[in-house]
């Protein structure tokens, strides 16, 4: 199997992790990125451990060490009146309690990491400027269509083309994502710009009625990022990366207490987007002959338990143990679908209830035994390099 010609739609997180992870397997894959020139975009990241366990099996251990930043603590505010409700133990205790660390990173500073480990391992394994516009397969090969005219034949197709993904309405039919009701406001800012003490814990959740505020550290503890997602009706802008302005995001928050609008304040310009927050159906299957998708392609999630991530980068240390133990391509995806297919679907439903939780502004939802969190769901106890397939 090691032998079969591997081609992967996407150098996003999950096609790079699928692809580091291949490679030490000893297969050759070949990713296909419709963008001219590798990038991620500025903004923070959250890695629980079941992420963290998925990184380091794909060779990211040093990157992680090196790039990520392992908070000792964690917290929930109350919206209002700033108070700490919930106080979150991290750092040794998750590292105790699930054998890997929860990491805060910069999504840049992750991605650069895995395409300079898979161009390391092979420097022809990443092809740019290829937008996947069609496919077709025979039962034994697939063939891959891009705008710019190049056609590439596999063993197996791999749509890791994010939530429009192109693989997947060549599989499965046009469909557009739904959207939520909310919409989510990211912002980067240097800590040099803030009052001494006002990030607290190191990273904190406020939550109240119709929005939530989320800020955390990354970098050495030199930036903070911060995802502010507010409840709206309508929206008419396309993209999920529009700038925003810091007036728009203290008009969402006004009534909040002051360290909201006092780190929206200190957002330098150009470092402030918005985007609208979409959802999908969970797909039945996913899987077609040869073809088969992942993370956002297969199972869009909703923000509130900060799993996205993590949920695609499980996905592709998965698929690529199920390529590396089966003895078929077929019995291989569908070897992968049952092992994804209702963690998947289960950790989209939470994260959907758990919105309902952080914004209802409920105080029950503010006690420790009501607060919905990957952690307390069970989520991070998963270790995608070791869980039986």
């Amino acid at each position: 199997m090691n032998k079969a010609e591997i081609a992967i739609v996407g150098a996003g997180m999950s096609g790079l992790v699928a692809a580091c992870t291949l490679q030490r397997m000893g297969f050759r894959p070949r990713v296909y990125e419709k963008s001219a020139a590798l990038g991620e975009v500025g903004a923070g990241l959250t890695l629980a451990p079941n992420a963290t366990h998925a990184l380091q099996f794909a060779g990211l251990t040093d990157a992680l060490a090196m790039h990520g930043m392992s908070p000792g603590r964690a917290g929930v505010r109350h919206w209002r009146t700033g108070k700490l409700m919930i106080s979150l133990e991290r750092g040794d205790q998750l590292l105790e309690q699930f054998g890997a660390r929860y990491y805060q990173i910069h999504r840049a500073d992750l991605h650069a990491a895995l395409a300079a480990k898979v161009l390391a391992n092979d420097s022809a394994a990443i092809h740019l400027d290829c937008e996947f516009t069609a496919m077709r397969q025979d039962g034994s090969r697939v063939e891959a269509q891009f705008a710019n005219g190049e056609r590439v034949t596999a063993d197996v197709l791999i749509g890791a083309d994010g939530v429009r993904s192109g693989v997947r309405a060549a599989l499965f039919g046009q469909d557009q994502p739904r959207f939520t009701g909310y919409i989510a406001f990211r912002g980067l800012v240097p800590c040099d710009a803030l009052p001494t003490g006002i990030i607290e814990p190191p990273s904190c959740l406020s939550t109240g009625p119709d929005r939530s505020f989320t800020r955390y550290l990354i970098r050495g503890g030199r930036v903070v990022n911060y995802v502010a997602l507010a409840q709206r009706d309508g929206w008419q802008e396309e993209g999920w990366s529009i700038p925003a302005t810091v007036d728009e995001v203290l008009r969402e928050y006004h009534g909040w207490y002051d360290d909201v609008a006092t780190i929206v304040r200190a957002t330098p310009v150009g470092s402030l987007f918005k985007w609208a927050v979409c959802d999908r159906a969970t797909l039945p299957a996913w899987t077609q002959g040869r073809v088969t998708l992942m993370g956002d392609a297969a199972h869009a999630m909703l923000p509130f338990l900060g799993s996205g991530a993590a949920i695609a980068i499980e996905d592709a240390v998965i698929l690529a143990r199920c390529l590396e133990c089966s003895e078929s391509i077929d019995a291989a995806l569908q070897r992968y679908f049952l092992a994804r297919h209702e963690r998947t679907a289960w950790v989209a439903q939470k994260s959907r209830e758990a919105a309902r939780n952080y914004h209802s502004g409920r105080s029950e939802h503010y006690q420790r035994d009501k607060h919905i969190t990957a952690e307390s769901l069970g989520i991070w106890a998963y270790n995608p390099a070791t869980v039986s397939i």
